[in-house]
């Protein structure tokens, strides 16, 4: 999952993008207005955390454009994340067209909570991903093949993670970095293919994840 992290606190900012790196998400950050529809307009993030306290524009504004602006790529969800604590305040960021209200200061594990649950809304299973004998808790960040537990790092858990939201569909280098990776990503190194080599070995024989010739990468649905 690719999260868009809108925040013009840089200690604030710093220690939740490291902290949601550390439970496998990609992070980009934004810490103003401009910034954040710069990277509007380039990525479809999967889901984007509004601060409404921008230093050059109002965040609520920038929850309604995503909705509505055809110059701006709409993320899947959105999470506003603000200190602005009023009744009327969290019926406006919903009314804008947020998914989810967290108001600061809040405990880190309520947010990876709640983008846990964005992540899953829309889709037909809870915190546990089961594909063939692949199985991932999402809450326990627990990886196994057929009941024996994998050891994956961040990357090559999130890597997996996204290939068993997207189960026999083949998807492109581009879709994993877009999706995996984030910002300061090289796309023109080999990084994806090096970290899906790595996480092939770890999953074993027979392989899960497939090659397409130039087109991508599959994991294979088995009964």
């Amino acid at each position: 999952m690719r999260i868009l992290l809108i925040e013009d606190d840089p200690d604030l900012s710093e220690v939740v993008a490291l902290g949601l790196r550390n439970e496998s998400y990609a992070v980009d950050l934004a810490a103003t207005y401009a910034d954040a529809e710069e990277l509007l307009r380039m990525t479809a993030y999967d889901v984007v955390c509004f601060d409404l306290g921008l230093p050059d524009g109002d965040g609520l504004d920038l929850v309604r454009r995503v909705a509505q602006d055809p110059d701006l790529r709409r993320p899947r969800r959105s999470l506003v994340l603000t200190a602005r604590d009023a009744v009327a305040d969290r019926v406006a960021g919903l009314d804008a067209g947020a998914d989810d209200y967290l108001v600061k200061p809040f405990h880190f594990a309520e947010l990876v909570a709640r983008l846990r649950a964005l992540g899953r809304r829309g889709d037909d299973h809870g915190s546990t991903l089961r594909v063939g004998e692949l199985t991932l808790d999402l809450a326990a960040h627990r990886a196994c093949r057929a009941g024996t537990e994998l050891d994956l790092t961040p990357r090559e858990f999130s890597l997996l993670r996204y290939f068993m939201h997207h189960p026999g569909e083949v998807l492109s280098a581009e879709d994993l970095l877009e999706h995996v990776w984030d910002a300061h990503a090289n796309p023109f190194t080999s990084s994806v293919r090096v970290i899906l080599s790595r996480l092939r070995r770890k999953l074993g024989d027979p392989p899960p994840i497939v090659t397409i010739n130039n087109v991508g990468y599959q994991l294979k649905v088995r009964s």
